[in-house]
């Protein structure tokens, strides 16, 4: 063991002696900080690296599988997912990943606006902070592109549905963003490209330049009220508190920091062995217009937002309120450099981080519906309309009545009246068949609970029945036409024709 050792040691100073690396990194590693920054609060930023280090680690191996191609996209996924030992694995930690590191990174960027870590000297650190949350959120989404699913196709056609509307340049923009006049194969490559080499390069390169800002001005001290930041004092009041107050960053202050970052790795392996990857859902297909694309969880409140504006308030909003956020953050240090720190001395601040985070979570949570639908305007007190009960049997007004008391048309309209969170329900039985109502009914899907435990085997009978005399303007009844193909070759032959 010991001859082991010193021929470890010979290695290691046969290197050192011609890169010189080892001794810049244990010096970043033991620099002192004060004493006060070795806080639980301040362990984000660490936990987003290791988080990134994990995208870089899964996504390279999943793209020694993966077939950026409009034909192979979909089918590669599947074969990680089915064929590929722990490949489902492998894309759920991936996607998870994306999921926990941006939740992380703005975690991290609302604790550092509220312990004013903009102000001076860090105002550069700040504006990368910036620049690296959304390369974080371009991240995500052109991650959901290349799973090139139904909801990542049409949620691209709607993405470049808005970029289309930049004024002038809107056209060449949706050309140079698709590669050509349709979502196909140029797409995919183009996307493929700006995640695994554009956006990652830029993102790890301004990641580096971030760390080595924190290192050279140091950890932003814990605020006190009343000590304010002054440009002509702060420089020399930090080293002071450095030298007075100081301990090494590593072990000293990088063990929370450790504990934090593995305690949210196993979050992630958790919530990849549990939930599994995301997608992919069906085969794009430009045919089905009826469907419902949803985003990733990052984008959910971005959805919701979008499904409450009015047609003539959606262009404005898209283009003048992202800049009007983005420039405010990155005007901020240059313009609120000074002053105080604290954010018990800062209530605007505080007012402002907790609005911003009820507003993304309650647009997060309601854009979570599918189909989304703001309006429900209809509750049990509206009767059914007289129309649909006009020549109906005894058993399918029974029927009208349950869906009446069961609080159905919270969520389904007839007649125009009623919820749009789920489908109208005037035409129902020319979309589906009394098989898949009844299952429908019973198991639920989609946006729609079960009620299998609320109905008695009566109320599901009647409740059906009334559902099938809807079928719109006297459209014909759907048929199962797997059922239809089988009745067609059950039919014996006719006899044999003579000649």
């Amino acid at each position: 063991m010991s001859e082991l050792k010193r021929r470890s040691i010979e290695v290691y100073n046969w290197f050192e002696q011609r890169l010189g690396l080892g001794a810049p990194v244990i010096e970043a590693a033991e620099h002192e900080v004060p004493a006060n920054t070795a806080s639980w609060w301040y362990v984000f930023g660490s936990a987003a690296t290791v988080i990134l280090v994990l995208q870089v680690m899964t996504g390279i191996l999943l793209a020694l599988v993966y077939a950026p191609t409009a034909g192979h996209a979909w089918n590669s996924l599947e074969f990680l997912d089915h064929n590929v030992k722990l490949g489902w694995f492998l894309r759920a930690m991936h996607g998870w990943g994306s999921d926990f590191m941006v939740a992380i990174v703005l975690i991290h960027m609302a604790q550092v606006f509220l312990f004013g870590a903009y102000k001076f000297p860090r105002e550069l650190t700040w504006i990368i902070g910036v620049f690296l949350l959304l390369l974080t959120l371009g991240m995500a989404f052109t991650g959901q592109v290349l799973r090139f699913d139904q909801d990542a196709y049409w949620g691209l056609g709607i993405g470049a549905s808005i970029v289309s509307r930049v004024p002038l340049i809107g056209a060449p923009l949706v050309g140079l963003m698709l590669g050509g006049p349709i979502i196909a194969g140029p797409t995919l490559s183009r996307f493929f490209t700006l995640h695994v080499f554009v956006i990652p390069g830029i993102l790890l390169a301004m990641v580096g330049l971030h760390i080595w800002m924190v290192l050279r001005l140091g950890i932003n001290d814990w605020p006190m009220p009343g000590r304010l930041v002054n440009r002509k004092t702060y420089v020399s009041e930090y080293h002071h508190l450095t030298e007075k107050t100081g301990i090494p960053f590593v072990p000293d202050a990088a063990w929370k920091d450790s504990l934090f970052a593995a305690a949210i790795m196993l979050a992630v392996m958790a919530c990849a062995l549990w939930f599994g990857p995301f997608g992919p859902t069906g085969q794009p297909d430009p045919t089905i217009i009826q469907t419902a694309p949803k985003p990733d969880f990052a984008f959910l409140w971005i959805y919701a937002v979008l499904a409450y504006l009015p047609p003539s308030l959606e262009t404005p909003v898209l283009f003048i309120a992202p800049v009007l956020g983005i420039g405010a953050m990155l005007l901020l240090p240059l313009l609120s450099g000074e002053g105080e720190k604290h954010w018990s001395r800062r209530p605007v601040a505080v007012l402002m981080v907790a609005v911003i985070a009820v507003i993304l979570g309650a647009f997060t949570r309601l854009g979570m519906y599918t189909p989304w639908s703001p309006v429900m305007n209809a509750w049990t007190s509206d009767p059914i309309p007289a129309a649909y009960l006009k020549d109906r049997t005894p058993l399918e007004r029974e029927g009208a009545l349950v869906l009446q008391n069961k609080q159905c048309r919270n969520c389904h309209s007839i007649g125009g009246a009623g919820g749009m969170r789920g489908p109208a329900l005037d035409a129902v039985a020319s979309k589906m068949t009394e098989d898949q109502i009844i299952r429908q009914v019973l198991q639920g899907g989609g946006n729609m609970p079960a009620y299998g435990n609320a109905l008695n085997p009566s109320e599901t009978t009647a409740l059906v029945h009334f559902l099938t005399t809807l079928r719109g303007d006297d459209l014909s009844p759907a048929i199962d036409a797997s059922q239809h193909l089988v009745s067609s070759s059950e039919q014996p032959a006719g006899p044999p024709k003579e000649h």
